[in-house]
């Protein structure tokens, strides 16, 4: 039996819905070239590696036959190819030429002075129609003429799939009117690697400090089975914060101080070879919205930035690539967003 749920409202007053992983925001260049982002923020720390990332390319596809020419290729979601590290572009050419040659087609790659930043994709691909691009390689979703001037319900449907799985979502959905959907469009896929999910204007989106604290101060939280010790040994309480029970650790202390204290527990905890998480929390938007989530009975929770509203909630099905459609009206205007759970590749 299908059970249906709440889990908030979401504010669009750009126009454009950008669905992505909302435990990788830390990635969105909004304005500004993707070369910019660190390339410590994907884990990449060999200085080769790096400047390997750093010098990726953006390529358009151009020529009489583009369009045809980028679907046949079937490399990447979309009408570009992005993020081409600086070692295969050589390559990458070579085998699109060869594709082209094949098939007959006039086409061929141009690359992108300074690459396009990931707030020029999202509006983009919503202006021609909505679909998918990639962020450093992770799949992600835009849609345009989302209605501007109004919250817009953000519903999730729990299915219990048994044989050991249990209730899980089966889609969660962003209504945008009333209006009866005459289609349904697939808009691509979104790569969840963080098992979470966020649904977000894209303009806010160039304002989200992922890492960075609104505030400048942090948290820091432990638990595990050292976790009574170390609170004895470091005078921590009990962290206090909903849908933590359990947890100990310090809130709202100044950045130098927070830092201080999770490097101090990590040092002791290694030193004795214990078993204990220790988690460092900056006050930033990913922060907050991860607090709610903590809390929440339905594991969602809602930030503010400027006028929009975004929503992040967990997938209930960990990671995975998940499918994004569209229901349309008469006009071509859409009606609903939905991401689909049951059935996706984890």
């Amino acid at each position: 039996m299908e059970e249906i749920f709440r889990l908030g409202e979401i504010s669009c007053p750009s126009g454009v819905l950008v669905v992505v992983d909302g435990g990788h925001l830390g990635l969105w260049s909004g304005e500004r070239s993707p070369a910019e982002i660190d390339p410590a923020v994907l884990g990449v720390d060999d200085p080769a590696t790096a400047a390997d990332v750093r010098g990726s390319v953006d390529f358009a596809v151009v020529g009489p036959d583009a369009p045809a020419a980028v679907r046949g290729f079937g490399r990447q979601p979309g009408d570009m190819l992005h993020d081409i590290p600086a070692s295969r572009v050589a390559e990458l050419e070579a085998v699109f030429a060869e594709h082209c040659r094949t098939a007959g087609l006039d086409a061929r790659l141009e690359a992108v002075p300074g690459r396009e930043p990931h707030a020029h994709r999202a509006r983009r691909t919503a202006a021609g129609g909505g679909g998918g691009f990639l962020m450093f390689g992770l799949p992600v979703v835009a849609v345009g003429g989302v209605p501007r001037d109004r919250r817009l319900p953000v519903r999730a449907s729990r299915v219990d799939f048994g044989d050991g799985i249990g209730p899980r979502w089966s889609e969660m959905t962003v209504r945008m009117s009333e209006a009866r959907p005459v289609s349904t469009v697939r808009l691509g896929d979104i790569g969840v690697d963080r098992a979470r999910v966020l649904f977000g204007d894209a303009e806010a989106l160039n304002d989200w400090q992922h890492d960075e604290p609104v505030d400048g101060l942090a948290d820091v939280a432990f638990w595990g089975a050292a976790a009574e010790e170390a609170a004895a040994v470091f005078g921590a309480p009990e962290l206090g914060e909903p849908g933590e029970d359990g947890v100990r650790g310090w809130t709202g202390l100044a950045v130098p101080r927070a830092i201080e204290k999770a490097r101090a527990l990590q040092g002791w905890k290694e030193e004795r070879g214990l078993r204990m998480m220790v988690d460092f929390r900056p006050h930033s938007h990913h922060w907050q919205v991860m607090r709610q989530v903590r809390a929440s009975d339905v594991e969602s929770g809602t930030v503010d930035i400027g006028d929009a509203r975004l929503l992040c909630a967990m997938t209930s099905w960990g990671d995975g690539c998940f499918p994004v459609s569209a229901d349309l009206d008469a006009t071509g205007a859409p009606v609903a967003v939905r991401v689909s759970f049951s059935g996706a590749s984890e």
